[in-house]
């Protein structure tokens, strides 16, 4: 059985710490190992009676800019980043537990927690890994946003974006990105690729009382020259960092997705309703167990 078939865990517990970008709060996050078909689940364990949350698209709410989990009273945000990092690597099995309502920040990528989760080691298990197989297209959204699924000629997951800011900043303007995943591909061209916005629109939130602890050296903050106080890690970075969110919206189908993802402008909303249309299609699973 080839490796790539199978799901995957980690071989042992990884820990980033930081503080929320919206609320400024001190966070620890702890990646636990987990079980065959237990999927990745979120524990609020600093409930009075810990709360378990499985990173599945009906737990999501609907939040600004952000993709958030709510069940049973307990709500965690800004979990994007460390899906995808989760996505990225191949790990099927894995509880998360935290310690706040929103996860880390970081340095605006999922890099943090790729590193922790390499040091811990991979793990192979007995099980093999669900496929939701795209058969047909599938297409959300407007003219202006949108986001498309189609069948996968070679069977790999391959992930296309076109940013358009060409009438908020040059510094930005249109770019376009496209990249088959797999482990090699995301940890080299896309864990790195940071969160970005406008100035105007780091002066609001400011205006607003959120983000107070970032700095700009912490996000890419645009202006019309360039990003301020920082620098580019690719000349693509912001259309490379809406494929990194892509990679973890899409994980919120508890399964790996193939396909061809095609999306213009699309946001952590669309790509979600992406997940909820294809969970809903007639679409083709791989069995969950290896036979004895």
């Amino acid at each position: 059985m080839n490796l790539t078939t199978r799901q995957h865990t980690i071989e042992s517990r990884a820990t980033v710490r930081g503080f929320g970008y919206w609320s400024g709060i001190d966070v620890c996050v702890e990646f636990r190992p987990a079980p065959p078909d237990s999927g990745i689940v979120f524990v609020r364990h600093d409930l009075a009676s810990p709360v378990r949350i499985p990173a599945l698209v009906a737990n999501r709410i609907e939040t600004p800019r952000r993709t958030s989990l709510s069940k049973d009273g307990a709500t965690i945000e800004m979990v994007e980043h460390i899906l995808a990092a989760l996505a990225g690597l191949g790990i099927d099995n894995c509880e998360v537990w935290v310690d706040q309502t929103e996860m880390p920040g970081c340095d605006g990528s999922s890099q943090q927690f790729v590193d922790a989760l390499q040091v811990a080691g991979l793990v192979a298990q007995d099980a093999l890994r669900q496929q939701l197989i795209v058969r047909q297209v599938t297409r959300l959204g407007d003219s202006e946003y949108w986001i498309e699924a189609q069948p996968s000629q070679d069977g790999t997951t391959t992930i296309r974006y076109r940013l358009d800011y060409a009438a908020a900043t040059p510094a930005i303007g249109r770019q376009t990105a496209e990249f088959s995943l797999d482990r090699e591909v995301f940890c080299r061209e896309l864990a790195s690729c940071r969160t970005f916005m406008l100035d105007q629109e780091a002066k609001w939130l400011l205006s607003q009382g959120f983000g107070q602890r970032v700095q700009p050296s912490d996000v890419l903050v645009f202006d019309q020259e360039g990003p301020i106080e920082n620098e580019l890690r690719y000349e693509d970075e912001c259309v490379r960092h809406k494929i990194l969110d892509i990679v973890g919206d899409l994980s919120l189908a508890g399964c790996r997705i193939v396909g061809k993802i095609v999306a213009h402008r699309s946001g952590h909303r669309l790509n979600a309703e992406l997940v909820k249309a294809l969970l809903n299609e007639a679409v083709e699973m791989e069995p969950r167990r290896l036979s004895a």
